[in-house]
């Protein structure tokens, strides 16, 4: 299906269903409001006392994911890829019928 200019992807406007997100936001605004800032807090102490997965954590969040590096190698002595493509452009006529 090809879009115009100026037209939705996403037509509906429907959201994907997320039953666990949609459970952790209901959790966190119960009670006092304050528990998202609970657990950010809880994050951060763990941080301050050298838990590497609560740093990891900070940074993702404040500086994104950092980007994944991909190797590719063609053969077992990392020799280049070679990639073949072929493009064929076949001319038919429709008035000419395979026998």
């Amino acid at each position: 299906m090809t879009f115009q200019p100026g037209q939705s992807g996403n037509p509906t406007g429907g959201r994907k269903d997320k039953p666990w997100r949609d459970a952790l936001r209901i959790a966190i605004k119960e009670g006092d409001g304050q528990r998202l800032r609970r657990i950010a807090d809880a994050v951060v102490t763990l941080a301050e006392t050298g838990d590497m997965q609560a740093i990891k954590e900070i940074g993702d969040r404040l500086d994104g994911k950092p980007a994944q590096q991909t190797i590719v190698s063609g053969d077992e002595d990392g020799g280049a890829v070679n990639l073949i493509h072929r493009i064929e452009r076949i001319i038919v006529d429709p008035k000419v019928r395979d026998a």
